[in-house]
């Protein structure tokens, strides 16, 4: 009797443990999150066309003295000075110009002088010419002597010139406007033939010389417009718009890249220096675009991830191929479609399978 009344109440519990259990599984799941959803938009992003290089100079001139020998006896720009053209940048020491500019002034004076004489000699030959009183070879030596005479002074002349003109280059000026980017002059040293004493950023213009591949060289085109960056400590970076000057001729047989030169006009504002390196994208133009905003996304083991929503509200992890980022939107190469119902805000707490409840959007207030 003992044994048949706990095989009825054995059978009673299991009963009651089935009901349970279907209940539970007949009862609908608990939502994990009450979430936001978006769709796949297309809209039309810009085509960028990454590349990466140097800042350097448009053009550098190298500033020197003419002369040779003199000592610099005044510098008055430095590393760094901005310059206009014609600005006297140095001064050589002039002491022994000026004395052979005396030297010639007094030489000149001479030959005048026996130029007059000559000239007086030379027309009292010819007021006696063909009367006897002179043979016809005193004559001619005295008109000889006079045309000798204005050579001598043309000479002095020329002589003077060219001393007055070493003393103009006693004076280093700028040959164009600029910046000043290095400088070899020195109080009191001695100057030597060739020695560059400054160098002259011209026009304080720079240019990003991008090395573009082979492939992608037929989409850039003079003119266009281009986005240079520069990585700055403690800062997103140095950002600044530039224009395709020119497209290098050619194509380096190494790495198969061509030098693209861009010019940047408000560079030295930006913080752009020479020598930095920069990275940059060409806008070669617009092609439309499925996309996603950067809130659908989810980071996991180095991939991204959206989560769509399907039956019952419940939710599918789905591997996405991202392209092109336009502000805070990505496009989708692969994994989306336009008509699926993606969880646009709090994916990331999300697993794959979970039932999440969809709030209703936020109807604009009444004016």
């Amino acid at each position: 009797m003992t044994r048949l009344l706990a095989a009825l109440l054995m059978v009673a519990a299991g009963t009651v443990l089935a009901q349970d259990a279907a209940k539970k599984a007949a009862a609908p799941a608990r939502p994990a999150l009450t979430v936001t959803t978006t769709q796949a938009q297309t809209i039309d992003m810009a085509v960028r066309l990454a590349a990466n290089g140097s800042i350097a100079a448009w053009q550098e001139a190298s500033l020197g003295a003419e002369l040779n020998g003199l000592r610099i006896a005044e510098v008055r720009a430095d590393v760094g000075t901005h310059v206009k053209k014609g600005q006297v940048l140095a001064v050589l020491a002039a002491e022994t110009i000026e004395a052979d500019i005396a030297q010639a002034r007094a030489a000149l004076a001479q030959a005048e002088a026996s130029l007059a004489e000559a000239r007086t000699d030379a027309g009292r030959a010819r007021a006696v010419q063909g009367t006897g009183a002179l043979s016809e070879q005193q004559i001619e030596q005295l008109l000889t002597a006079e045309k000798t005479a204005a050579a001598r002074v043309a000479v002095q002349h020329a002589t003077l010139d060219q001393q007055l003109l070493r003393l103009k280059f006693t004076r280093v000026l700028a040959s164009d406007s600029g910046i000043i980017s290095a400088r070899g002059a020195t109080l009191g040293a001695i100057v030597a033939p060739g020695q560059e004493l400054f160098r002259l950023i011209r026009q304080s213009r720079l240019e990003w010389r991008a090395e573009v591949t082979a492939a992608d060289l037929s989409l850039v085109r003079a003119g266009q417009t281009v986005n240079v960056r520069a990585r700055a400590s403690g800062s997103d970076g140095l950002v600044t718009q530039g224009r395709v000057r020119l497209i290098g001729p050619t194509v380096d047989a190494q790495t198969r890249n061509a030098i693209v030169f861009v010019e940047l006009p408000n560079a030295f504002a930006a913080g752009l220096r020479p020598g930095m390196f920069a990275n940059g994208d060409f806008q070669i133009g617009a092609k439309p675009a499925l996309t996603i905003p950067q809130a659908a996304l989810v980071l996991r083991d180095g991939f991204s991830y959206v989560f769509v929503i399907g039956g019952g509200n419940r939710v599918t992890q789905t591997k996405v191929q991202l392209g092109r980022r336009e502000s805070d939107r990505f496009e989708v190469l692969s994994g989306v479609e336009a008509n699926q119902t993606l969880v646009a805000s709090g994916a990331a707490f999300l697993a794959d399978g979970d039932t999440v409840r969809v709030s209703e959007p936020t109807k604009p207030a009444a004016k």
